[in-house]
């Protein structure tokens, strides 16, 4: 979601470079953008399943999807390699995104803070009206809070940086744990309420909040039938009814969520991605045996883990109290190596120079991230829920994958060819302008001969 070029800044001189200044071609760095294209379209093969169906199905392959064979593996493979990896990259890459754009500005004589959080609070803006409005799976207003709370420790050393990452990771296992147990309390709670409703018995305020909180829960976890049932006639209605429908869960979001679990681990990501730009890592400085090892390591600690983690949701049937208490753990930890592993990866492939046009349309999506990012939430709730094509639920999970095909080989077709013409994507030249409260130029200039 980041756009990591620069515009210029009212307040200053621009002649005299006391400002931020647009990013030119030259300057970009074509890995980094290279590897937000691929981190953008594979967060799309997991937020399918959050458009295509109820939401506890993308953690939960038996809350719905299909139990086939074919279902059920489509789940374990897409668990295995894009299952909180992707967002991992993304997450290191906005870290990184501040430490290439705050040395580019500070090198040219400019303050960076007012740019940075003005950036940030409008991305927190359009994150915010994305949930609501558009899609309840909304990851940039979270983003947006990140950032502006790690850009006080950009001038850190990478070895400090690295350390408190490490220290903030672990947390959100520990609300997991916590929430564990208490889901456990809740749930016999639930059961003894239940009775009282069952006898007659008109239930107090304290006790109804108890119910309507289980089941705003369980919507993320393990839904009843009857709850399935509510949340496929509330996407398969009108607007504004799915407005209202998703409302709580985007509160959700954007409160417990981010306390409990995306304060911890994307800050914690985006502080790993901030060592590694001043490692030199993401920007294929470092050499190809490098990558080399990073992708061995990678893979060969995060895989197993990955494995472990399948095995272990399997055989308790995925248990939400389980996951909640252990079940997600070795994900949490095994997606980041999986993730350095990606990296490694496309830092190989980049630097050796193969797959060279295929690499180009993956940074073309890159440099138009925050478009293609907003645009997965048009197209597709368009899609599924009631007011475009009425698909939602009734797509099995191994079909989705097609859609997903469909998406990715549009936004890899239509980048290119939009960026041969103007200097951004839409989302992105609208939240420069915003940024600078000023309309920023946006067709690219006719090269000189």
């Amino acid at each position: 979601m980041i756009d990591q070029s620069i515009a210029p800044d009212d307040d200053h001189d621009i002649e005299q470079l006391h400002s931020a200044v647009p990013v030119t071609g030259s300057e970009r760095f074509d890995s980094i953008d290279t590897l937000r294209g691929i981190a953008v379209l594979g967060i799309l093969v997991m937020n399918i399943y959050g458009f295509a169906m109820p939401m506890a199905a993308y953690s939960n392959p038996l809350a719905y999807g299909g139990t086939e064979w074919f279902n059920i593996g489509t789940w374990y493979f897409t668990h295995l390699i894009f299952d909180q990896k992707f967002m991992t990259i993304f997450s290191v890459l906005f870290g990184a995104g501040l430490i290439m754009m705050s040395t580019r500005a500070e090198s040219r004589g400019s303050k960076y803070a007012g740019v940075w959080y003005r950036r940030n609070f409008w991305l927190l803006l359009i994150g915010a009206l994305h949930g609501y409005l558009i899609w309840f799976g909304d990851i940039l207003f979270s983003y947006a809070l990140m950032g502006m709370l790690i850009f006080p420790l950009r001038k850190r050393k990478p070895r400090t940086l690295i350390i408190v990452a490490c220290l903030m990771l672990p947390v959100a296992l520990l609300f997991s744990y916590a929430g564990g147990i208490y889901v456990d309390k809740l749930q016999v709670s639930v059961a003894e309420i239940e009775q009282v409703q069952e006898s007659g018995e008109e239930l107090s305020e304290e006790q109804a909040t108890t119910l309507e909180e289980w089941e705003a829960m369980m919507v993320f976890m393990a839904p009843p039938e009857e709850q399935v049932a509510r949340d496929l006639k509330a996407y398969m209605g009108n607007y504004p009814d799915i407005v209202v429908h998703r409302a709580p869960m985007v509160i959700g979001m954007q409160t417990q969520a981010i306390v409990a679990f995306l304060l911890w681990r994307v800050g914690g990501l985006m502080l790993i991605g901030m060592a590694l730009m001043k490692l030199g890592v993401l920007s294929a400085e470092r050499s190809i045996s490098f990558y080399r090892k990073l992708m061995l390591a990678g893979y060969g600690i995060g895989l197993p883990i990955m494995f472990y983690s399948i095995y272990l949701v399997t055989s308790h049937q995925w248990d939400h109290i389980f996951m909640f208490r252990i079940g997600m753990a070795p994900n949490y930890i095994g997606s980041v190596f999986v993730a350095l592993g990606h990296i490694a990866l496309v830092m190989l492939i980049v630097k050796t120079g193969a797959l060279k046009r295929l690499m180009q349309r993956f940074a073309a999506v890159g440099r138009m991230a925050f478009t293609n990012y907003l645009l997965h939430s048009i197209i597709l709730t368009t899609v599924f829920y009631g007011y475009g094509f009425g698909l939602y639920g009734q797509i099995p999970r191994l079909w989705q994958m097609a859609f997903v095909v469909i998406v990715i080989g549009l936004q890899m077709i239509v980048s290119p060819l939009w960026l041969k013409h103007y200097r951004f994507g839409p989302a992105e030249w609208f939240w420069r302008s915003l940024t600078y409260w000023k309309w920023q130029p946006t067709r690219r200039l006719p090269a000189s001969g």
